[in-house]
């Protein structure tokens, strides 16, 4: 039976169905103890991993009977994908199975954003009344701006559409004979879709053409008072950039998933940033989703596992 080791959280109902054919072991921890993690997989043929575990060479070189490398979720910046191509690893994420959450995390970021009523908790419990200054703005009629436009940025669009929003969208990947442009207006460079739109979302993988992609200069080529929800990569945001831009008022809001280093510190250079909503990379886990991709992993390895043993 091969061994497969599960470095990060996995929900039960998938570990245990993959458990009926296969030898499993799973432990969230390993992912903070790398020595116990190379050990793990000294002799396993699939390892099951999210967005921390870090799939490098050190690792692989530790894992020499590895066939494949399963993805709760569908960045892969954190496997090295050369060296498993390299020595023959396949590496499988799970397309797809949660561009509903983010999707939904988007739109509601959005709507809280724009809106901006929902941070007066402490204020209304101190006895204050600040009706005037949360007025905010509706969403209805407001353009959406996506950068990047993959599964989960087309999700993300279909929602924002039934809230009456206008969606653009720059990806020079996506050709212009694409059925997507016809409900999604196209913007022939980034610049242009900046300085549209009223709420930046972003759906790009970080690789070297996309770290700090939102620097200060683009940053500060936004509309003046939209809002930016990253739910994607944070290195693709210069986040000190970020603090100026919500700090000197130039940016309304921003709303982040991700971060450059995760988890996050304290003393980040966004503490004290006004109008910043942070949650720590879950936008696109949810119970269903969870459920979903894990699934979807669990399948993946064990038809690559069962290949690999009829050959």
């Amino acid at each position: 039976m091969a061994r497969i080791v599960i470095s990060e959280f996995m929900d039960e109902r998938a570990v245990a169905w993959l458990a009926q054919q296969h030898d499993v072991v799973m432990d969230p921890q390993l992912v903070d103890q790398p020595e116990r993690l190379r050990e793990a997989v000294s002799q396993c043929k699939a390892l099951i991993v999210r967005n921390r575990t870090q799939v490098d060479s050190a690792l692989l070189a530790a894992a020499p009977h590895l066939k494949v490398v399963g993805r709760l979720g569908v960045g892969l910046d954190n496997i090295a994908l050369d060296e498993c191509a390299r020595r023959g690893i396949e590496v499988k994420p799970a397309q797809g199975g949660n561009a509903d959450s983010v999707a939904e995390y988007v739109v509601t970021g959005a709507l809280m954003l724009r809106r901006r009523a929902y941070a007066s908790t402490e204020a209304m419990l101190q006895g204050q009344w600040p009706r005037q200054a949360l007025m905010g703005c509706e969403v209805k009629g407001a353009v959406l701006g996506l950068v990047g436009l993959g599964v989960i940025a087309r999700a993300t669009a279909r929602l924002a559409m039934g809230l009456g929003m206008q969606v653009q969208a720059y990806d020079p990947h996506v050709p212009a004979s694409d059925p997507v442009w016809q409900t999604i207006d196209r913007c022939d460079t980034l610049n242009d879709l900046l300085g549209r739109a009223d709420v930046l979302s972003l759906h790009v993988p970080l690789v070297d053409q996309t770290r700090h992609l939102l620097d200060r200069e683009r940053l500060f080529c936004m509309k003046p008072q939209s809002v930016l929800i990253n739910a994607a990569r944070g290195g693709v945001v210069d986040e000190a950039a970020l603090a100026e831009a919500l700090t000197s008022g130039h940016l309304a809001g921003a709303m982040l998933d991700v971060f450059e280093q995760e988890p996050l510190a304290a003393g980040s250079v966004l503490e004290g940033a006004p109008n910043l909503i942070l949650t720590p990379h879950i936008a696109g886990v949810t119970e269903e989703s969870n459920q979903r991709i894990s699934q979807m992993t669990a399948e993946n390895v064990a038809i690559m596992l069962t290949s690999e043993e009829v050959s």
